[in-house]
């Protein structure tokens, strides 16, 4: 992580992590008040813009302005924006204002956002350049970085995507007072995912600098692992339960309350599995703990339901895949017996 290395002068006290991918390379920089910064990250050659955002962030008053002609697309709230049906209405709407392929697209606001609107912006003419800004913890942390984009099917979640790298990331922490408190716990559990793959120091850093850790830890992952061909799997740490969960809905919960059970039940299996002990399992239920955040299941939670979920996960290449701890650290791990499967989500009722 490096200070002072901003494109001017306005982004030059925020910090910056830079995103290792060869001619595709990109800084994602983090602090305050930086949605005002849009237009020094903005390429150059850019024409117009088409914003894309949620109804709930235009409310809070987050607004951007990239230097250029633009037009603010308004799509619903929440996680169910996330369909065919809304990536097609928004390329629909870019062509009929004559947005063209040397254009960009801004998507402003948290990780559905910047799913949606990166996805659209990698299939709008075969590709358009995009850049995020970011107002929430979890896509701070998480769905801005790395250029994985895409949209849910009934049949699970982000099921249809494409990787889709950024020109340029601004987290804005300044935003992130505008979040409910559910909100913010929901970017916690992403952040307890970090915690265990990569940092066991995070809980010793000030807000701006544990956001931008987690940022560079990713961006590492990213850098050996583009395409989640290996390491970048253990990215999934916690979400093969966590998708599972959101896939039979009706719990209210948000993504990352899914994933902190995630990294719960994945520690329970992993001891089950003899791949850690008891006090690495006691752990992962500290530290979820200590962000407030759940380490059952839901009330009326189908054990059932969820294992036969499992096999939709994105990782199920061979079978049933989790990303599990142990002695090498966080891995992926194919081929569980149903039993320790099934008795590992038992012991979170």
């Amino acid at each position: 992580m490096n200070r002072h290395l901003g494109l001017s002068e306005g982004l030059s006290e925020a910090i910056r992590v830079p995103v290792e991918l060869g001619e595709r390379s990109y800084g994602v920089w983090v602090g305050p008040g930086l949605r005002h910064r849009l237009a020094e990250v903005v390429p150059p050659d850019v024409s117009r813009v088409a914003v894309v955002t949620q109804a709930g962030v235009a409310d809070a008053g987050i607004t951007v302005d990239p230097g250029v002609e633009h037009r603010v697309f308004i799509t619903d709230n929440g996680e169910q924006v996330k369909t065919l049906g809304v990536v097609e209405d928004l390329c629909r709407e870019f062509a009929r204002w004559g947005l063209t392929r040397r254009d960009a697209v801004v998507a402003v606001g948290g990780g559905a956002v910047t799913d949606l609107g990166g996805f659209a912006a990698a299939v709008y003419h075969r590709g358009v350049r995009v850049v995020y800004v970011s107002t929430t913890l979890l896509g701070q942390i998480d769905a801005s970085v790395g250029g994985k984009t895409g949209v849910n099917l009934p049949e699970g979640k982000n099921l249809v995507g494409a990787f889709w790298q950024p020109s340029a990331v601004l987290c804005d922490t300044e935003a992130l007072h505008t979040l409910p408190p559910e909100e913010m716990r929901s970017g916690l559990g992403e952040m307890a995912k970090y915690h265990f793959i990569a940092d066991a120091g995070l809980h010793t850093m000030e807000l701006e600098e544990r956001i931008a850790r987690c940022v560079q830890i990713k961006a590492e992952v990213v850098a050996a692992d583009e395409r989640e061909s290996g390491r970048r799997a253990v990215l999934n740490y916690g979400h093969t339960l966590a998708h599972a969960l959101e896939a039979h809905g009706g719990y209210g919960l948000r993504h990352g309350e899914a994933v902190a059970i995630g990294l719960v039940y994945a520690a329970e299996l992993a001891h089950r599995a003899g791949r850690i002990d008891s006090r690495r399992v006691d752990e992962h239920r500290r530290v979820v703990s200590d962000y407030d955040l759940p380490t059952s299941l839901p009330a009326g939670a189908d054990p059932d339901a969820l294992a036969s979920l499992f096999s939709r996960d994105k990782k199920a290449v061979e079978g049933v895949t989790f990303v599990l701890d142990g002695p090498d650290g966080v891995q992926p791990v194919a081929g569980l017996p149903p039993e320790l499967i099934r008795a590992s989500l038992e012991a979170l009722r």
